[in-house]
């Protein structure tokens, strides 16, 4: 009879975490800074369909680097957490710890009990109302949870790009200078750039995906900057001005009509969704209502005789 294989518990973590390492270091490096009005996320990211940075909630952004299938998972369980618990509760108790605290649960259970980690790295980013109220949580393969202060960064060579960002990084900075001293950290480690054999100087703005979570917009913080608007804030050209909204209704929101191939979700940042069509401000549902998720629909509205 032979005898099974052993080894012991210290040395199954071990290779687990080796493992998890350098399947997250392929992966291209992503930042995520806080600036004057909110929090902003960077990835180098060529790809116009798989995201690393997306929406969980109405304040609350979400990064990822290292294997698409598995954090693509991990967003949308975390999508439907926030939106059961705003439902269930109140949109208040959606936090971006408590969403934080649910993914290192699960990343921590599945590195102990599955034969195979995670191959990812997370962070989950809340914009409050004052620059004192943002929060940054870095959770690791492993199910470890870390709360930072100014940035985070994830993936690739994240210690090179951590260190150009100590160097260069002031807090309160406005966003078009947040967004090019992260460009530039980014840049320094990609291989698409002159000085790593590429063919660019700094990484432009095909290769990136930016977003914030601009606290000036009453509820949906999160927008996506990409097309015209990212190409003017890494350059010294002044940012695409939006069309104002008729006289005739002032009282509702109009659609933004930003410059071409710039895509919906930047226009006024006061307004509650720059996505197209328009809301009535008197049938949005108050913060304190408790109800609905993370996308406010259209409220119903009256039938008129013709209807019943």
């Amino acid at each position: 009879m032979t005898m099974p294989y052993y080894a012991s518990a210290e040395q199954v973590m071990r290779d687990r975490s080796e493992y998890a390492r350098k399947g997250i270091s392929r992966g291209r490096s992503v930042a995520v800074l806080t600036y004057v009005d909110g929090v902003l996320f960077i990835a180098e990211n060529p790809s116009a369909t798989l995201h690393k940075v997306s929406e969980l909630y109405d304040r609350i952004g979400f990064a990822a680097v290292g294997r698409y299938s598995e954090f693509e998972s991990l967003r949308v369980a975390g999508v439907r957490l926030a939106d059961v618990r705003g439902y269930s509760y109140n949109r208040r108790d959606v936090t971006g710890r408590v969403i934080a605290n649910a993914y290192a649960q699960t990343l921590g259970a599945v590195f102990t009990e599955q034969l195979k980690p995670y191959e990812v790295e997370l962070c989950v980013a809340e914009v409050g109302d004052s620059s004192g109220g943002d929060q940054l949580y870095r959770l690791t393969f492993d199910g470890s949870i870390v709360d930072e202060s100014d940035f985070v960064v994830m993936g690739g060579q994240a210690e090179t790009v951590a260190n150009h960002l100590r160097e260069h990084y002031t807090r309160g900075m406005g966003l078009r200078e947040a967004l090019r001293v992260g460009v530039r950290a980014l840049s320094a480690v990609s291989p698409a750039t002159a000085a790593n054999g590429g063919g660019h100087d700094q990484l432009p703005a095909e290769q990136l995906e930016v977003a914030v979570l601009d606290r000036r917009r009453h509820k949906r913080a999160f927008r996506r900057v990409a097309g015209a608007s990212l190409r003017s804030l890494l350059s010294d050209e002044p940012v695409p001005e939006e069309a104002a909204p008729p006289a005739a209704a002032t009282h509702v929101h109009a659609p933004s009509a930003p410059a071409p191939g710039t895509p919906a979700g930047l226009g006024d940042p006061t307004a509650v969704d720059t996505a197209g069509g328009t809301e009535d401000r008197t049938l949005e549902p108050d913060t304190l209502d408790g109800a609905g998720g993370g996308t406010e629909g259209d409220q119903p509205q009256p039938r008129t005789d013709d209807e019943r």
